[in-house]
């Protein structure tokens, strides 16, 4: 999309109101525009994206795309399950909006400083060199100090809840600041990251109860693991190459993507297992029941997308189904609680 526009007035004026999409117009030489109209500043040419995103919108953008906002979707759902499951009524407003506010900072601190800390392998990885830290976009200090401030609200979210949730807050600050090491030293990385997001269930539990009694928060917490670790199995196939020439490691590295892809469903075989486990020492009805059925069709479909020798569809088994599984989870939870 192309325009001939005055850069003084409209350009300056016009641009953080004027829609992404708009009519193509033929654009005339800036040469034959200044000829018809030489009392007119320069004519210029301009992309209607740009027309579009202001540069606070931007900024806004790049952030949200460093700590991948989007990806929230994979761990709440099972933060709020936690909830759920750990009292007999439904949890009050206010430990949803503290235990929410604690999570998106301690998921936000996480993802923030595994960027900062992989900046020179992403920016030699052709996949990932784009990304704000290694681009230049976002800079080193600026991240840190984003990393500080989340990880602030995490503690300050977690003051308003009950007092195990500060007590136990040390812990996973520390896990959450180590587990972006893990892939120097040991291909079993997946499971340090399945083990952080399955805590994102057990704070979810802690939240609303205040302590964790019994096998059912365990049980939670290690289908979280485990799926995200079969998932992370598979988003890693992607980078076998460059893992493998930078002495990185991780299950498809150093095993090849065939076997880490049977690791990767073995995993998800232990997830299925222990929601079944979690249902039936919660003693939860058909609805859940349902649900991890639903759940269980989706990781098939998911592992039919990948294969060894063809990786194409990755993204979709990433993004798509694992969201679709996280969700579907938490409704068969909630609506179960809802109609009992």
């Amino acid at each position: 999309m192309e325009f001939i526009v005055e850069t003084k007035y409209l350009y300056n004026y016009f641009m953080p109101l004027w829609p992404p999409t708009v009519t193509r117009f033929p654009m005339r030489s800036s040469q034959d525009h200044f000829k018809q109209n030489p009392a007119h500043p320069v004519a210029v040419s301009l992309p209607a994206h740009d027309l579009a995103i202001t540069k606070p919108q931007r900024s806004v953008r790049e952030w949200a795309e460093m700590i991948k906002l989007e990806h929230t979707v994979f761990a709440l759902p099972f933060a709020l399950s936690g909830m759920l499951l750990s009292v007999p009524t439904m949890p009050s407003w206010i430990t949803v909006v503290w235990t929410v506010l604690a999570f998106t900072g301690a998921r936000a601190a996480a993802m923030t400083l595994n960027r900062v800390i992989d900046a020179k392998f992403d920016a030699r990885n052709p996949r990932t060199s784009t990304r704000a830290i290694p681009a230049g976009r976002i800079g080193t200090n600026q991240a840190m100090a984003f990393t500080v401030i989340a990880f602030g609200i995490m503690l300050w979210a977690a003051s308003n809840l009950p007092p195990i949730c500060l007590w136990l807050s040390p812990i996973a600050l520390i896990w959450l600041s180590f587990y972006s090491f893990t892939k120097r030293f040991t291909w079993l990385c997946h499971l340090f990251l399945g083990v952080a997001l399955g805590g994102a269930a057990l704070g979810g539990w802690v939240a609303a109860s205040g302590t964790i009694t019994g096998v059912a928060p365990w049980l939670l917490a290690a289908a979280v693991a485990t799926w995200v670790a079969g998932f992370d199995i598979i988003y890693a196939c992607q980078d076998v190459a460059f893992d493998q020439s930078e002495g990185l490691h991780s299950i498809p590295a150093r095993f090849g993507v065939a076997k880490a892809l049977q690791v990767s469903r073995l995993l998800h075989v232990v997830t299925i297992s222990s929601l079944l486990g979690l249902g039936t020492a919660l003693s939860l009805g058909p609805v859940f029941f349902s649900g991890v059925l639903f759940v269980t069709s989706m990781l098939c479909y998911e592992h039919s997308l990948v294969k060894p020798t063809d990786l194409s569809k990755v993204n979709a088994a990433f993004f798509t189904v694992n969201g679709i599984v996280s969700i579907a989870a938490f409704l068969s939870i909630l609506i179960d609680k809802i109609v009992r």
